[in-house]
């Protein structure tokens, strides 16, 4: 029987902690990169990980298969996921069919891809267009939301002050947005993210924020939510859940897009900034690294 990359990387996750230490460094990628190591051929990957060649043919036997390439094919093949709307929704059908917790995902997970389905549908390309370039052209742009909303927008703030440095969260501590907005002028816009049951906080950071001539972006999932509200630009977003709250899955799916729009926008010096945190992060410690390999030393063949 085929086995499936998730059975595959279930299978490293589990025998990692026995491997040698040049096994565990190869499986760890495996796990880490499956996109990757579907595409590369050996030689790239084993330069991507720091060990020969030879390593990843002992971990392809290893695992039980005949080769590398073997070992390989099921990544590649996984691969066609790059086209998942084309594959049908068999899995759905399949999981509604398993019992009470199969049912229940079903339903749940056909409601997300409705969720996000339509929030990208709503979404125009004059719409994205114009959001962007007020982002862009703005002197600072705050982004503003409060309760489970603020997760949006601390997401949307940390990558996206990286495509454009005058992205100001508000409110930055624990306070109210007016407080960030006092100095701001019609040279900024206000980001402002809220959905139902809207927040009076950030009605009235809107409100404000208008008083001092900001121009005003606005994902809601209406562009009626109070009176004295009319935002330059709404992003519609649904919000429909199976539970108590709102689903934020097509929110997060606009946001994406506005995110690459922002850094494509920002060009070269957006993506120099990208690298630049990074680097920061990691130089920091920012991030978990296991013990780097010893290199291998290359035998040079001797003269004749």
């Amino acid at each position: 029987m085929e086995l499936h990359v998730t059975q595959l990387t279930n299978r490293l996750r589990r025998d990692i902690d026995d491997l040698p230490t040049q096994l565990k460094a190869a499986a760890k990628y495996i796990i880490d990169h499956p996109g990757d190591f579907g595409i590369d051929p050996i030689r790239v990957t084993s330069q991507k990980i720091g060990v020969s060649p030879n390593v990843l043919v002992r971990l392809a036997d290893k695992m039980g298969f005949d080769g590398f390439n073997a070992f390989r094919q099921p990544f590649r093949s996984a691969l066609v996921t790059d086209a998942e709307e084309k594959l049908g929704q068999d899995w759905l059908d399949q999981s509604d069919k398993s019992g009470n917790y199969g049912t229940a995902q079903a339903e749940f997970a056909r409601n997300e891809l409705n969720v996000v389905s339509r929030s990208l549908r709503l979404l125009e390309p004059e719409t994205i267009g114009a959001a962007t370039q007020l982002i862009m052209q703005s002197n600072r742009c705050y982004v503003t939301a409060t309760r489970a909303s603020y997760a949006l927008a601390y997401y949307f703030h940390y990558a996206g002050r990286m495509a454009h440095p005058g992205l100001k969260l508000a409110p930055r501590h624990v306070g109210s947005a007016i407080d960030d907005l006092l100095g701001a002028d019609e040279r900024d816009c206000l980001f402002a993210i809220t959905v139902q049951p809207y927040s009076s906080d950030t009605i009235q950071a809107m409100r404000f924020a208008k008083k001092q001539g900001l121009k005003l972006i606005m994902m809601s999932d209406s562009d009626v939510i109070a009176p004295g509200i009319s935002a330059d630009v709404v992003l519609p977003v649904s919000t429909r859940s199976l539970h108590h709250f709102s689903s934020f899955s097509g929110a997060m799916a606009v946001l994406e897009c506005l995110l690459g729009h922002l850094v494509s926008a920002g060009g070269d010096a957006a993506r120099d900034r990208v690298e630049l945190h990074l680097k920061a992060r990691e130089d920091t410690g920012a991030y978990w690294q296991p013990s780097r390999l010893p290199r291998v030393k290359k035998i040079k063949s001797p003269g004749y």
